[in-house]
């Protein structure tokens, strides 16, 4: 007891004393209802200081950010700080019953963490039920002061958040899923920094604008703060050159058209090379699942450029829908900037190895009620037949529960593989009752502290073949390999990139296929993966990693905020 008292004070002591030396940028938001007006229809969402998005954070790598969270909404809500690492400061992850139990009405809470190790751009958004819809903002890490980006300084930087907006109450319309076990209602357009654009009904005046110089090189700093869709994103008549994606530098690659799973960051260069005149920046869908019912329609922005006449601004050709081939062409052409700020060379040594199918099932309606959802049947979704249960009823958070050794909250039997294996991208299994039932449960993965892991994360075609963008909390990784159809374990590892691959927090998983990651878990806590489609995640799609603590007191979690709330 002694000993651990010790390494407490020497973890308070080395945190005190980082933190002593770095910068404080400090927020406030203001978390409450706000009355907006879109596609003819006024509506009332839940909002941070009465925009939308939310405030942009603007931080150095090194500095430590503290934000004051004031809940003066109706709804329970925690705020998630997307793909910043956490290191030692879990407390201030965010999601709901995961690392911390949600800010109550009337309540607030003090969010306080280090940049460390990052620089380019994440994003923060709420992770309680679909409140993320419209309570989301841009996070943008600039280098320390005197250092610069490994390519030349663009001459304006400019965040594009590209979002989902529901002509009703988002949490209403999760509630009515959830309540008939079907898929919930999809959304009525998508939005560029909070605007849909002039082809949607009373848009006219609601399309976002950017005015631009010719000759100058503007940074688009692109998020994808949809809940349930993946975004093709083009300029009419421009090239683009991704530099980062996911807060990671990239060799530079020219494309016309960029491709953003929901959680995803990609930064890219526009170079202002064209005539004078007006050109439409446009996103549509790229929605793989064939059959399912989606939002098929386009939202965009113009840029201008100065001294332009021209009153009808260019459209870009967008790729149909249902384009895999380019939005694998543009997910596989990524590569990581080998030796660039915060690279770290791809561990070799592999501790810990995983195969993890995961997809759309089918849970029990209960009783003799009828759902509405295949076979009559509740949708449900799982990861190695396991689907997720967020330990809402439990008077502790899964951190809690980590940090005090209380059994009861979750189980670290997490199977590291299926425990059948089957033709999994074979789409007559689609239906097959003997495969599709997952049972619920709350299970982590327990990982040994710097161990490294390496996972298949293998699509299955249960009840419907698409891409699913997997979010791992408290980690960067690396993507080694990504295909089509079955992961073959002889010849596919021929593929791996371990040199130069892309560096990730949300990975688009092929629609029908594989993507191969590999991460250092040296973050000690418990970590949530999960499908950044909302709908995906509510129905199970995810499991946790619980990383043990180190050997020092630089490697072992703190104790918690006194403010932390309470369940």
């Amino acid at each position: 007891m002694a000993r651990f008292a010790f390494i407490l004070a020497c973890a308070f002591t080395l945190l005190a004393s980082s933190m002593a030396s770095a910068a404080i940028v400090e927020h406030s938001f203001h978390v409450q209802n706000l009355t907006v007006r879109r596609l003819c229809n006024e509506q009332v969402i839940t909002a941070v200081n009465e925009s939308l998005p939310g405030p942009t954070i603007r931080v150095r790598e090194g500095d430590i950010l503290v934000v004051h969270v004031f809940n003066k909404s109706p709804y329970n809500i925690t705020i998630h700080w997307h793909g910043i690492f956490q290191l030692l400061s879990g407390w201030a992850d965010g999601p709901e019953y995961i690392t911390q139990c949600p800010i109550l009405p009337g309540n607030s809470y003090t969010y306080k963490f280090k940049i460390t190790g990052q620089e380019g751009t994440l994003w923060w958004h709420a992770h309680s039920s679909w409140l993320r819809a419209t309570v989301y903002g841009a996070l943008i890490i600039h280098p320390k002061a005197g250092r610069s980006y490994p390519f030349a300084k663009p001459h304006n930087e400019v965040p594009i958040l590209l979002g989902e907006w529901w002509n009703a109450n988002v949490v209403d319309v999760a509630n009515q899923g959830q309540a008939t076990g079907a898929a919930p209602a999809e959304s009525n357009a998508y939005t560029i920094n909070g605007m849909p654009g002039d082809l949607y009904q009373c848009s006219q005046n609601q399309t976002f604008e950017l005015k631009v110089v010719r000759g100058m090189t503007y940074m688009l700093r692109i998020i994808n703060a949809a809940l349930n869709n993946q975004l093709f994103f083009k300029i009419a008549n421009h090239k683009m050159t991704v530099v980062a994606i996911d807060a990671s530098y990239t060799r530079p690659y020219v494309t016309d058209v960029v491709v953003v799973a929901p959680g995803q960051t990609t930064d890219v260069l526009l170079f202002a090379n064209q005539p004078a005149g007006s050109y439409y920046m446009a996103a549509r869908p790229y929605a793989s699942a064939q059959g399912v019912q989606f939002d098929n329609t386009i939202t965009r922005g113009v840029i201008v450029y100065e001294g332009s006449t021209s009153a009808a601004p260019l459209m870009p050709v967008l790729p149909a829908y249902n384009d895999t081939p380019t939005a694998h062409k543009f997910n596989t052409n990524l590569t990581g900037l080998a030796g660039g700020p915060n690279w770290l060379p791809v561990p070799r040594q592999v501790d810990e190895h995983m195969f993890v199918t995961f997809g759309i099932n089918l849970a029990p309606c209960g009783g003799n009620a009828s759902c509405e959802g295949p076979l009559g049947q509740r949708l449900s979704a799982s990861m190695n037949n396991v689907s997720f249960v967020i330990p809402s009823n439990s008077q502790l958070s899964m951190l809690q529960a980590f940090f005090s050794d209380m059994s009861g909250v979750y189980t670290t039997d997490f199977p590291s593989e299926p425990r059948l294996k089957f033709d999994y991208t074979n789409p007559n299994i689609s239906l097959d009752q003997s495969l599709i039932f997952a049972p619920k449960a709350t299970k982590v993965k327990k990982l040994k502290y710097n161990s490294t892991v390496e996972i298949v994360l293998q699509n299955t075609a249960f009840v419907g073949i698409e891409n699913h963008p997997i979010h791992i909390h408290g980690f960067n990784f690396y993507v080694l390999a990504q295909g089509f159809g079955n992961y073959d374990p002889i010849n596919d590892p021929k593929k791996f990139n371990l040199d130069n691959p892309q560096v990730r927090n949300t990975i688009g998983v092929p629609v029908g296929g594989w993507a191969v990651i590999r991460f250092r878990a040296n973050n000690p806590g418990i970590w949530l993966a999960h499908c950044h489609l909302d709908v995906h995640l509510g129905w199970g799609l995810a499991m946790a990693f619980e990383v043990e603590n180190g050997p020092t007191p630089s490697s072992t979690l703190p104790p918690p905020p006194a403010d932390l709330p309470q369940c």
